[in-house]
């Protein structure tokens, strides 16, 4: 007996019934990059609020194994934030980012 004509191209029986939406979204937002933006937006809240005075003359740059970088106008200011608001700002980040592990800021020159 012959194969149906479409047979080679309908995807094999794999039904295993009604999916999970939180499944189905979870996909569908790791495939669009939107969880990484959402993440961007938290880390950037957390730091306006955590360094609210030095917010003109620094940038978040991103989160990489547990160190936030932070661009920073001037090497004055990077030797402040290191050698004098370090800790408090770790605290305060880790205080508002549950669930994120934070070890350690890098504070970068940065121009804009």
């Amino acid at each position: 007996m012959a194969e149906p004509r479409n047979a080679k191209h309908q995807p094999p029986n794999t039904n295993k019934g009604p999916e999970n939406l939180g499944d189905i979204l979870g996909r569908l937002f790791t495939s669009r990059g939107w969880g990484r933006k959402n993440d961007r937006v938290r880390l950037e809240t957390a730091w306006k609020a955590a360094a609210s005075e030095f917010l003109a003359d620094t940038a978040v740059l991103g989160l990489k194994r547990g160190v936030l970088e932070i661009a920073v106008r001037n090497a004055v200011l990077i030797a402040e934030l290191t050698q004098f608001h370090k800790r408090g700002l770790l605290t305060k980040l880790r205080a508002a980012l549950p669930g994120v592990t934070l070890t350690d800021l890098k504070f970068r020159a940065a121009t804009w």
